[in-house]
């Protein structure tokens, strides 16, 4: 433990630095992680550049970093079912208090919860962690470190085909095929939907997808109108679809979603714009379409690690770009270009294997 813990930690807006902090102990029902694999995300980018998501703002120097696996190198005296070598992937949302919202199983909607690269918490972007012992799982031996770290994005997909409901035989209307877009693609193909559509602006993007399972792709231009979109996905399905979920938080694609899907479907809200967005809520209201809202994940991890290693899931093609953690502020810039998909760090000197 006598190493250096290089962190990378942002300090305000736009002011982005690599440091050495002290290496943490961990409490009793803690353990130290050696960090390995730690993906970034879009919102470790918007702190970046912005300082503040929504109501969440930076006011101290904060560790960015929260899609993650590692090693365990120390365990708490109280951790009973972790032990020194272990491979985790870890959950970065920990709740802080047994509320009614843990007692209700969706922890996840907790005022007070815990969560990694959110201020004023700090993130796993570093050499060396320590974190809940209760959120970190262990990796089955062909189970990558960095299909690990992607199961921090793969559970946002999980959870949102969940709380839209997708089943076997369920047509899925996907809007963006970001990084979020697509790990909700390969959720929704391995609970059983049947035929999935996704939208995006990029034909790069949409060439990914349709290497990932999409059954249809369609090309947005910024010149149509929702209705007009919302008439190229029926025309593709055959139908309306019976779930949409928008990714992208733009207003025309929240209104898009509406339009497009099934009398009697659900919209799932991924994706986060502006606080007010003009919607048709009456043509959802007459034909009893819900519109229901995503905050992160909740008891995904375990599903998302048997999707791995069943082999139901592949997320290994998302990872297009990988940095040494040397090289953080070079892989943020990356990201911030929109280069390629998932840009991974590389937190371990001694194993640059995936």
């Amino acid at each position: 433990m006598a190493q250096k813990n290089l962190s990378v930690v942002l300090h305000a807006q736009g002011d982005l630095r690599l440091e050495n902090l002290p290496v943490p102990e961990p409490g009793p029902n803690e353990v130290l992680l050696q960090m390995h694999s730690v993906g970034i995300c879009g919102s470790d980018v918007h702190y970046w550049q912005h300082g503040r998501i929504g109501d969440f703002v930076l006011t101290k120097p904060m560790v960015l970093g929260h899609e993650a696996s590692g090693t365990v190198v120390k365990v708490g005296s109280a951790v009973k079912h972790l032990k020194e070598g272990d491979r985790v992937a870890i959950e970065p949302g920990v709740p802080r208090e047994t509320d009614e919202f843990f007692k209700s199983g969706r922890y996840n909607l907790s005022p007070t919860i815990f969560f990694c690269a959110t201020p004023p918490d700090d993130g796993n972007l570093c050499r060396y962690y320590k974190h809940s012992a209760n959120f970190c799982y262990k990796l089955p031996d062909n189970v990558t470190f960095e299909e690990g770290a992607l199961i921090e994005p793969l559970s946002v997909g999980i959870h949102a085909c969940r709380r839209g409901g997708v089943r076997l035989g369920s047509t899925v209307l996907i809007c963006g095929a970001g990084p979020i877009g697509l790990v909700t693609l390969l959720a929704a193909k391995a609970m059983g939907a049947s035929q999935v559509i996704i939208t995006d602006l990029s034909p790069d993007r949409l060439s990914k997808a349709k290497e990932l399972g999409a059954d249809f792709q369609l090309t947005v231009k910024r010149a149509d109108s929702p209705q007009q979109l919302a008439k190229s996905v029926e025309d593709m399905l055959g139908a309306q679809a019976d779930v949409t979920i928008e990714c992208t938080g733009a207003k025309s694609c929240v209104q898009t979603a509406i339009y497009a899907t099934h009398s009697g479907g659900v919209v799932v809200l991924v994706g986060h714009g502006p606080e007010m967005v003009t919607i048709p809520l009456i043509n959802a209201a007459t034909r009893e379409v819900d519109i229901r809202g995503v905050f992160r994940y909740c008891n995904t991890w375990p599903m998302a690690i048997s999707m791995l290693a069943s082999g139901k899931v592949n997320v290994k093609p998302l990872v297009t770009h990988r940095f040494p953690l040397e090289q953080a502020l070079q892989a943020f810039e990356t990201t911030r270009q929109g280069i390629g998909i998932k840009v991974m760090l590389k937190c371990d000197q001694n194993d640059p294997n995936p």
